[in-house]
């Protein structure tokens, strides 16, 4: 590990100008490469105390042998070689967008004698004119099979063709009109490419043209009384109008532009891009990143642009020698965030295109709405990618592998709890048990907690919440492991049976199967840091509990902390083991929201059927279900009221004296609260459950 001192250049030496810098390690591979409006000034960013940086950064600097930049003119120019550089050396340091999967794009062969319209993935050749990505291969093939009807041009390959041309007879495409056989001279090289070019037309957004041409034809065939000619016609404008529905209008305007999205976490982000051409969305793709360099959504974004369309250039360079429109960079650029260096990504896609390209975030309106429908993509698209990669089971045990040699444990922890606490300006305290069992979620183990606190009203901060949340879990699981028989406990740990007796002893003999915290865990996780990990390690000691391991995983900087160490210890960012215990830590925080949310939900509803006497919650919901609201069941009569399933003529009388002498300001008969009431009154009793 290199000490960056011994390589730092001297001050006087770096240029005070725009440039790009590489750092290379000790055997000159380039390993990290960044741009710079001030080289002297971002260099020196770099050179400071090292416990200063990032940890990322203090691992590219100490990994680094040398560094070494180029003066340019601009930072347009800066922006464009940094592009330059990433493509030629691939740093490892840097941030790489890679696809998640190969996308397909429909793809039309100008560049041969008898153009063909195909599906292509893989990198693009010169001579062909693509439209795309789309999302799926079969989605362009239904397109196509509907767009032949109108322009039958050629799709089969080359050694069909050739086999046709040999035999002077046309495959089965032209036998049924979807395809002009140009194989056996049906029509000319140049009629048939003139049909290309109205399917590329098509296809660039320009359909009302050719609707517009069909519907007059139609019309001249049905005055001329050759209505075969026009039903045929007609067939044809169907065609054309199932073909543009395909390719949905989001954008009334007309608007080309790139949308793109971009969600993510400490470690990871999904991107997702629309691609939109004249109001329609053209193609769909998307990106897992790992971010291997310290960066911000600004500079990710930054990052995203340089290499989306950097690497669409040379092959869009080429596509205009041969269409004379095509180009990859649209008029409008909508991001989450705006790029670090916004003008000057602006005037290099400005000059990439040839016209003005505005980069924005949209703020409001069909815009908006669909950025976040792009938005939703990326969150589904991480989704996706964590279950995949969770579901391996190689992955799963490297995973437990990792976590078991970093926390120095005498075995892989197959099973793994970890705590989490949710409140509101400390009301509604409530926390979370989820459980893992190698590796994967083990829903019907978790649990929720009601924190009460010394006094009954809560705790004072997090670390007590905590304490008392694992003195009550691993409280119970002593008495169920010392004692067997029926014993009352009262814990309330959530979950759909809280105010039932609870059966003690590792298994119910009325079911036979293992009570709710029959099994110890063999790692115990904590969201938090050093105090959250003090108060569990407390909680245990407190009650004779050793063979239990114990950590906690700050958010921050992902670091996991073991009781009485002053340092925490640092996990790979691309360890599968941190990878877990992420999933365990945003498992449990997602099920401590849900559980703070019941609750607060709960405390928040009011219902005067409450302080009605000797009713309980499943009679107070059918009555609310059966009249509707409380306006109506306060003009209900005593025999009404006594008619609903469960009620008798007493309770119905109770209910009519009481409502009728409900004397709560906020109260007013046929107000909105009646309504709310109404509206939330089912959910007003219903206990809290857990998953």
């Amino acid at each position: 590990m290199a000490d960056p001192a011994t390589y730092r250049p001297a001050p006087g030496e770096i240029p005070d100008s725009p440039g790009v810098y590489r750092f290379r390690d000790e055997h000159g591979r380039v390993i990290y490469v960044g741009k710079a409006k001030s080289l002297r000034s971002r260099l020196a960013n770099y050179f400071q105390d090292v416990a200063n940086l990032h940890p990322r950064t203090q691992t590219m600097v100490t990994t680094a042998a040398s560094v070494q930049w180029t003066v340019v003119s601009t930072e347009v120019e800066a922006l464009a070689l940094e592009y330059s550089w990433i493509k030629e050396f691939d740093p490892r340091f840097n941030i790489k967008y890679r696809d998640d999967k190969s996308y397909p794009y429909l793809a039309v062969t100008l560049a041969d004698e008898f153009p063909r319209v195909q599906v292509m993935r893989g990198a693009k050749r010169p001579g062909t004119r693509y439209f795309g990505p789309y999302a799926h291969a079969w989605a362009i093939r239904e397109t196509v099979d509907l767009l032949l009807r109108v322009f039958p041009v050629r799709t089969c390959s080359t050694g069909v063709f050739k086999r046709a041309h040999q035999q002077g007879r046309p495959c089965l495409l032209g036998y049924i009109d979807k395809c002009s056989a140009p194989c056996v001279g049906r029509i000319t090289p140049e009629d048939h490419r003139a049909l290309a070019q109205d399917f590329c037309d098509f296809m660039a957004g320009d359909a009302a043209k050719f609707t517009r041409r069909l519907t007059q034809r139609m019309r001249d065939a049905a005055a001329e009384l050759d209505f075969e000619q026009a039903g045929r016609l007609r067939d044809d404008i169907a065609a054309l109008e199932r073909a543009m529905e395909r390719n949905a209008v989001v954008l009334a305007d007309g608007t080309d532009a790139d949308i793109f999205a971009l969600v993510g976490d400490e470690l990871e982000a999904a991107v997702q891009v629309f691609h939109v051409r004249d109001g329609r969305i053209r193609g769909q793709r998307g990106w897992v990143v790992e971010k291997v360099e310290d960066a911000t959504d600004a500079d990710l974004v930054e990052r995203l642009l340089e290499q989306v369309y950097g690497a669409e250039q040379s092959a869009d360079t080429t596509q205009r020698g041969v269409t004379g429109d095509a180009r990859a960079v649209p008029r409008e650029v909508l991001v989450p965030v705006l790029p670090t260096d916004v003008d000057q990504v602006q005037a290099w896609l400005t000059g990439l295109r040839g016209a003005r390209v505005d980069i924005r975030v949209p703020q409001r309106g069909e815009k908006r709405e669909l950025a976040e429908t792009v938005r939703r993509n990326a969150e589904h698209a991480l989704a996706l990618h964590r279950t995949r990669r969770a579901g391996d089971l190689t992955t799963r045990s490297q995973a437990l592998r990792e976590i078991q040699e970093a926390l120095d444990l005498p075995s892989a922890p197959l099973r793994i709890e970890c705590y989490d606490v949710s409140h509101n300006q400390g009301t509604f305290q409530s926390a979370s048990m989820v459980v893992f069992e190698d590796g994967l979620a083990r829903k019907s183990e978790y649990r929720h907690f009601s924190i009460r606190g010394a006094e009954g009203e809560g705790a004072r901060d997090d670390t007590e919440a905590m304490h008392e949340v694992i003195t009550r879990r691993f409280r119970r699981y002593l008495a169920e492991r010392a004692t067997s028989g029926d014993v009352e406990l009262d814990l309330d740990e959530g979950g759909s049976d809280d105010d039932a007796p609870l059966r003690s002893g590792p298994v119910d003999p009325s079911t036979g199967r293992p009570t709710r915290f029959a099994y110890p865990p063999n790692l115990v996780v904590v969201d938090g840091g050093q105090p959250q990990v003090a108060a569990a390690a407390a909680a245990l000691a407190e009650l004779g509990i050793d063979d239990v391991a114990l950590c906690g995983l700050a958010k921050r900087l992902e670091e996991v902390w073991l009781p009485g160490e002053d340092y925490p210890v640092i996990l790979e960012r691309s360890s599968e083991g941190l990878y877990l215990l992420q999933r365990l830590r945003d498992e449990a925080h997602r099920f401590a929201i849900s559980s703070h949310r019941k609750r607060r939900s709960k405390g928040m509803t009011v219902s005067a059927l409450d302080a009605v006497p000797g009713l309980g919650p499943a009679r107070s919901a059918a009555l609310l279900k059966h009249f509707g609201s409380l306006k109506r069941l306060r003009l209900a009569s005593v025999e009404e009221i006594a008619s609903v399933q469960g009620m008798g003529a007493r309770t119905a009388a109770t209910v009519v004296a009481a409502l009728r002498t409900d004397a709560r300001p906020d109260a007013a008969p046929g107000g909105a609260d009646d309504e709310a009431s109404a509206a939330e009154g089912v959910g007003v009793n219903t206990g809290m459950l857990g998953s």
